[in-house]
């Protein structure tokens, strides 16, 4: 077993797998990574499945060591990523030696970085997944972000062959994995975010449609992994509506009654009683969660087809990108 030493924490640093699918039903959010294709590109890099755990660390990463030596890679948004003081190449499998420091510091660009660590997080799975919930205070490490000071136990691969390195400087405790490293596209690019219309999208007035595909909305400093919170032109009702709860999808577009837009996130509740404008297409949505405060969206209406052959395409860059990463490790 290897363990991971927590020096800093970080903003918000939780371990996230694909999901807790299946519990909704009971009230369970799914969680999960924000950034899907971040989540899973750092896995494909150091030889885990797509399923594996990896740290997600909101706007500032931690500091930590290793008792042993791991493999890991750094997806997502960039950060000054350093080992031992040397750089940390980012979507690149890097063999990082016992006891080097792997700092995550100040963020550049995107919201969520992810560090994925080659083998299995060694905690138990809650409800057949080992994603972070927060509020309900169980899964991941915990049920909760990481704090310094935190030892989190690693189990290796029980059949990993011996890789080769490329030494990174005299007395690094740094090296790469040859062969490990990917040019993907980042996971968030472009300035609109497709949707397709929702099932109360008629209900609303011909202005405030108009306004929600035309018009400019900043995310508020409120938003967070359940809800991404936006400010700008409100959406209003032809009339008054009374709803009974329905259930939520990550990426659904409610408006409450303030008319200011809410995307729900990865920690969305199982159903809610808002109206529906939209549904953010699902190609779309490491985009929409790599988004700071105070960045600015607007949002493009295409049809339900449209959505599924950009997911199509999605899948398949993704699952390239994949392949390439594992070509040269096992």
């Amino acid at each position: 077993m290897i363990v991971m030493n927590v020096v800093r924490a970080g903003l918000l640093s939780t371990y996230q797998d694909l999901g807790r699918v299946g519990q909704q039903c009971f009230g369970v959010p799914v969680n999960g990574p924000m950034d899907e294709w971040s989540h899973r590109l750092a896995n494909a890099l150091v030889g885990n499945s797509p399923q594996a755990a990896v740290l997600e660390c909101a706007i500032t990463g931690p500091r930590v060591t290793f008792s042993g030596d791991v493999v890991v890679a750094l997806c997502g948004a960039t950060m000054d990523a350093t080992v031992d003081g040397q750089p940390l190449p980012y979507q690149t499998a890097v063999y990082v030696r016992r006891d080097a420091v792997l700092d995550l510091g100040k963020r550049h660009s995107g919201a969520y970085a992810y560090l994925a660590v080659r083998g299995a997080l060694d905690v138990p799975a809650v409800l057949g997944s080992r994603s972070t919930n927060t509020r309900a205070r169980f899964g991941g490490f915990q049920g909760r972000a990481l704090r310094k000071g935190d030892q989190v136990p690693f189990r290796p691969h029980a059949q990993a062959a011996p890789l080769k390195v490329e030494i990174l400087g005299r007395q690094s405790g740094l090296a790469l994995v040859p062969g490990r490293q990917v040019a993907a596209r980042q996971s968030w690019h472009g300035d609109a975010i497709r949707f397709v219309p929702g099932p109360q999208w008629s209900l609303f007035t011909p202005e405030s449609r108009a306004a929600f595909t035309t018009q400019r909305y900043s995310m508020s400093p409120q938003s967070d992994r359940m809800g991404t919170r936006l400010s700008g032109t409100a959406i209003n009702l032809e009339r008054p509506l009374e709803m009974i709860s329905e259930a939520t999808v990550y990426g659904t577009v409610q408006v409450p009654p303030d008319g200011q837009p809410i995307v729900l996130m990865a920690d969305r509740q199982s159903a809610g009683g808002y109206p529906k404008i939209a549904y953010v297409a699902s190609a779309d949505l490491p985009s929409m969660a790599q988004r700071l405060p105070g960045d600015e969206v607007r949002f493009e209406a295409i049809t339900q087809e449209a959505a599924e052959v950009l997911w199509r395409s999605f899948e398949t860059e993704l699952a390239d990108a994949c392949m390439a990463a594992a070509a040269a490790l096992d």
